[in-house]
């Protein structure tokens, strides 16, 4: 039997709980893998509250939580090349990564590189990923002052890593108890948040950032803080992204992370991450048996950087 962390129904924590199961059979492009690390993220939670984007597929209750890993293959399904039984992969799973086992389409799989632990790999396949995406779709040139709102999470730390990387300077806004973290991404922090700090987040932002103004923004929050800082730009086209309000930021003239979900893309930020431009920043491990500890830690938003849960350590 193979244990795995689900939720029975759509509502709180409280329809979290540990099943025993066989473990899933491959089947045709797919691969079973031994986990050996699940990336915690925000979209754990929200898919168990029943956040569910328009046309996703009905959910088969229970569910298995999670949704990147890095493993070891145990079986491939047929017409999958290039992966073999042993090999150490990463990516994004079909049955969920708060498990012992689970199911990986090859074509979102991609080699672990010896250079990545386990945990470290598990936390590129969306936190990293979609800060890759997001980056290479704003296309700001070195110079140019991004504002990535939520910048202490692990979309944005990553966000943040990589536009440094290209020249593009920082502004990120996180809570007061962030600053020293996000200071040493190379970011300048601005207090979060709208009570009792004297001025707005957009005025706030403005006296930060270089020359007052900046070009472009990567929302990670959403709500009140996406609405206020979206004033700082005259021409959102192209220039204000979320990866967590599409709705919002379509009505304000800007558009979602376009996500590439490509094995090219997890190869890109592994390469990066072993070559040290960005840093997995994983910040805590909690073994299986603590996944519901892990996923309150990134659901009450005060987490920094990556949490993930190590499974068979």
């Amino acid at each position: 039997m193979s244990k795995a962390y689900v939720f029975t129904r759509f509502g709180g924590p409280e329809v979290e709980g540990f099943v025993d199961q066989d473990p899933p059979e491959p089947g045709p492009g797919q691969l079973l893998v031994a986990v050996r690390a699940a990336g915690v993220n925000p979209v754990d939670w929200k898919l168990r509250a029943g956040k569910r984007r328009p046309g996703a597929p009905p959910v088969a209750f229970p569910e298995v939580l999670g949704s990147e890993v890095a493993w070891v293959v145990e079986a491939v399904g047929a017409d999958v090349e290039g992966f073999a039984v042993g090999d150490a992969v990463f990516g994004n799973p079909d049955t969920g990564g708060y498990a012992e086992h689970t199911l990986l389409p090859a074509s979102l799989a991609a080699h672990k590189p010896s250079g990545l632990t386990f945990a470290e790999a598990a936390a590129l396949p969306v936190a990293a990923a979609t800060a890759y995406d997001g980056v290479r779709q704003l296309d700001l040139p070195a110079g140019a002052t991004l504002l990535i709102t939520g910048v202490g999470g692990g979309v944005g730390v990553a966000a943040a890593q990589l536009a440094r990387h290209f020249g593009v300077r920082v502004v990120g806004t996180a809570s007061a108890g962030k600053k020293d973290f996000v200071e040493a991404l190379g970011a300048v922090h601005v207090p979060s948040g709208h009570g009792g700090l004297g001025t707005d987040l957009a005025d706030r932002v403005r006296a930060a950032a270089p020359g007052g103004r900046v070009d472009a923004i990567f929302d990670l929050v959403g709500g009140e803080d996406l609405v206020a800082v979206a004033s700082l730009l005259p021409d959102r086209a192209g220039k204000l992204i979320t990866a967590a309000a599409k709705e919002t930021v379509a009505e304000l003239g800007g558009a979602a992370v376009a996500r590439a979900r490509t094995r090219e893309v997890l190869d890109a930020v592994a390469r990066l991450a072993v070559d040290g431009v960005l840093r997995p920043q994983v910040t805590a491990t909690y073994p299986l048996e603590r996944a519901g500890e892990a996923l309150r830690a990134v659901e009450g938003g005060h987490a920094r950087g990556k949490v993930v849960i190590e499974v068979g350590v």
